[in-house]
């Protein structure tokens, strides 16, 4: 009888090293280094030893005078140590291509139309080699580029002229650069070059993790670089501090207080939270300001998400919400102080999930940024204050969007999407082509479900909605789930995906599905040791090497569905109105 199962081995963490050209030789000579040399191995568990991860999740790596190491706006997934010599922090933006950017890489017309007739005959089809899954690129290949340092590295022209021309900060050996990024899945703050010959020591996201875990120390000093300068960089992206010179902006950095709320890994308890009563979730979302407390300074939120409300009968009613660059308490600062009394706060602001504020000091405030304001302008926030009426929506939104459906936004998080699926249902003919339409872009294989909740007639689909906060990314071992690009979109690499579930179970929307896999002869593919069925995550990928973007939108013969970023909230109310 012909054998039914395909057998290799389980997929494992590090199957795939970050280097597969890093040796035990070359980790003992890293442990003699500081700070790596001041950690205790004996705190480190031994499945997760700290020479495994020095084996396996970091690399070596090395630089001439004016490559480029990390560039502004890409997102991060790895950290650097300086080893020896030096590099330049990149203070002011660099133009795009000067920075070597380039458009993302799209299907040729004829490679998309080959799709529609190659198609596989079985779902979820993977090849494999010698008892390993392959992926379109060769893993093989992968591993003599990175041993032969064949790598494209993008460098500046002018070096002496680029720092000549703008603000830099110079780091050198023993210090850390782009753990923020890293850490908190978000984009680069600074472009960073080499300065001379450096060697430097690139850890993924994953074993600087861990290293954190184990390693107190270290992570005290992560969490004081986190705080310095993320707050230097916040601070000059500030609208309201643009105009201030750089002496005042310093003076205002060096009093302002920078705070978190909630729990960095706030998936783990959402599932619990949301089967709770509006209540009870609005209980467990710390408070950041309370509805008429003294303002105690500007609030500005640097990343994540709060939620805006008032006391409304015996409870609260959310107003909106604010999110990375939105500032609270503007309106009663400024009357404060162009007038004698202080005016209580309008609204209460809460966290939801995990977020990051830093907080100006109302002394500090009024000394530095409420001279900025015309009298005219004092005097009309006056009048809205009175009139209670900041509302953090435009007029076509607070047309469109009621109570009931913010509260849902709100209360879903679906606020955290940058690319979430609506489906207006009163023109949703149920045709199922925008499903047929994703399967036709990947393999037969569609990667969305057309189910969802739904609130005033409009469904949140089953589908990835690359949030703004990936949480789904905490807890892969193996980097596999990433930040493809600049624009964000959260991707899974199948090739390093070892099917561990744990994407799937911390995506708070269930918008990540784990399939069983098959060989081209359609037998399933099992771990040859335990005889299981070995498992893929699988999820929408907003089709970015399609022409055109998402299959699923250009499909709907109907204008029934859209790809929203939830921030937008006016646009979103103009597509509802159309």
């Amino acid at each position: 009888m012909a054998e039914l199962l395909t057998r290799i081995s389980r997929p494992q963490r590090w199957d795939v090293p970050f280097d597969a050209a890093m040796t035990e030789e070359k980790v003992g000579r890293l442990l003699t280094i500081p700070p790596l040399s001041t950690f205790d191995p004996e705190r480190f568990p031994p499945t997760i030893p700290l020479r495994g991860i020095l084996l396996n999740d970091a690399r070596i790596r090395r630089f001439e005078s004016g490559d480029i190491i990390v560039r502004e706006g890409d997102y991060g997934s790895s950290a650097f140590l300086i080893l020896s010599g030096g590099v330049r922090v990149m203070l002011d933006s660099l133009p795009s291509a000067q920075l070597g950017r380039r458009p993302p890489q799209k299907k040729s017309f004829l490679a998309s139309l080959a799709q529609l007739w190659s198609q596989p005959k079985y779902p979820e089809v993977r090849d494999y080699s010698d008892g390993k899954l392959m992926s379109s690129t060769d893993a093989s290949t992968i591993r003599s580029r990175q041993a032969t340092g064949d790598e494209v590295r993008i460098f500046l022209q002018d070096v002496p002229g680029v720092l000549e021309k703008n603000r830099t900060a110079q780091l050198g050996p023993g210090e850390l650069f782009g753990e923020i990024a890293a850490l908190a899945r978000t984009p680069r703050t600074a472009t960073v070059i080499a300065e001379g010959r450096a060697e430097l020591l690139e850890l993924r996201w994953q074993g600087l993790r861990d290293i954190r875990k184990y390693a107190p120390e270290w992570k005290q000093h992560i969490d004081r670089l986190y705080r310095q300068r993320s707050l230097a960089a916040h601070l000059r992206e500030t609208p309201l501090l643009k105009d201030l010179s750089d002496e005042d902006v310093r003076n205002v950095a060096e009093h302002t207080q920078f705070e978190s709320y909630g729990d960095f890994e706030w998936n783990a308890s959402y599932r619990t939270v949301r089967e709770a009563s509006a209540q009870e979730r609005l209980a467990k979302e710390p408070v950041i300001a309370r509805e008429g407390d003294y303002p105690n300074g500007l609030i500005l939120i640097r990343s994540g998400f709060a939620r805006l409300s008032r006391k409304y009968n015996h409870g609260e009613r959310t107003i909106s919400y604010l999110g990375k660059g939105d500032v609270f308490g503007l309106p009663s600062l400024l009357c404060g102080a162009q007038f004698s009394e202080r005016v209580g706060l309008q609204f209460s602001l809460r966290a939801i999930g995990y977020v990051d504020v830093l907080v100006i000091p109302t002394p500090i405030f009024d000394q530095f940024i409420a001279p900025r304001f015309s009298e005219k302008e004092v005097v009309e926030l006056r009048e809205r204050v009175e009139r209670s009426s900041q509302i953090n929506l435009g007029e076509d939104a607070e047309a469109t969007f009621g109570p009931e459906m913010i509260e849902f936004l709100v209360e879903q998080r679906y606020v955290n999407g940058t690319a979430a699926m609506l489906i207006d249902l009163d023109r949703c003919t149920r045709c199922d082509d925008c499903v047929r339409a994703c399967a036709a872009s990947h393999d037969n294989n569609p990667k969305f479900i057309r189910h969802g909740r739904v609130q005033n007639g409009i469904m949140v689909a089953n589908a990835c909605m690359h949030c703004v906060d990936p949480v789904c990314m905490i807890g892969c071992p193996t980097g596999a789930i990433h930040r493809e690009s600049l624009e964000g979109q959260v991707v899974i690499n199948d090739l390093t995906c070892v099917g561990c579930a744990t994407c799937a179970n911390s995506c708070p929307y269930d918008n990540i599905q784990m399939v069983e896999i098959r060989d081209r002869g359609g037998r399933f593919i099992v771990d040859e040791a335990t005889r299981t069925p070995i498992l893929k995550a699988t999820k929408c990928d907003l089709c970015m090497d399609q022409l055109g973007g998402p299959a699923c939108v250009r499909a709907c013969p109907h204008d029934a569905l859209i790809r929203a970023d939830m921030l937008e909230v006016d646009k979103l109310a103009r597509w509802l109105n159309r």
